[in-house]
């Protein structure tokens, strides 16, 4: 089973699946449906379409250079059937998977992190420039409660008068 990757948005495309467009050139684009087939007729640049892998990968919102990238690369290259070989594959298959949620972990987790502290300084300097909203109910209730005790201890001595 052949999995296409779409030639928009690099989604996966699985068999049966997506639209086939062959320019008069002879170039065959492949996408997973008809959003992305829209967006291409368009002329639209992946690059600048927000919710595309490439908009994603330029502006760093994932991992783009990474080595463990190159495995996922399709080769052409027929391979004789070998047992060990498939066993060490397989293997392999299963390290780089881990090693690649790893990484991607601990990208994604710096990104948070960065996010966390603009978010603080944010809070800070609204903070800072609107303290005079917060400040001022407190410093309001203060002064009806002074006003108060003055007018209790009027009619407390009003009543001690008469």
């Amino acid at each position: 089973m052949r999995l296409e990757k779409c030639y928009f948005c690099s989604g996966t495309i699985y068999p049966g699946h997506g639209i086939t467009f062959v320019r008069n050139d002879s170039k065959v684009f492949k996408f997973c449906r008809s959003k992305c087939h829209k967006n291409f007729k368009q002329k639209r640049n992946p690059r600048k379409v927000r919710w595309t892998k490439a908009y994603r990968k330029a502006n760093g919102k994932e991992l783009a250079k990474d080595t463990v990238y190159q495995f996922e690369k399709r080769r052409n290259v027929p391979v004789k059937y070998d047992r060990e070989l498939m066993v060490k594959t397989l293997k392999a298959m299963k390290k780089v998977e881990d090693i690649r949620t790893a990484r991607e972990r601990r990208f994604k987790e710096k990104r948070l992190k960065i996010a966390r502290i603009i978010q603080s300084k944010q809070a800070r300097a609204e903070i800072k420039r609107d303290i005079k909203l917060i400040v001022a109910p407190l410093a309001l209730r203060k002064k009806e409660e002074v006003k108060e005790k003055v007018a209790q201890t009027s009619k407390n001595s009003k009543m001690e008068m008469d």
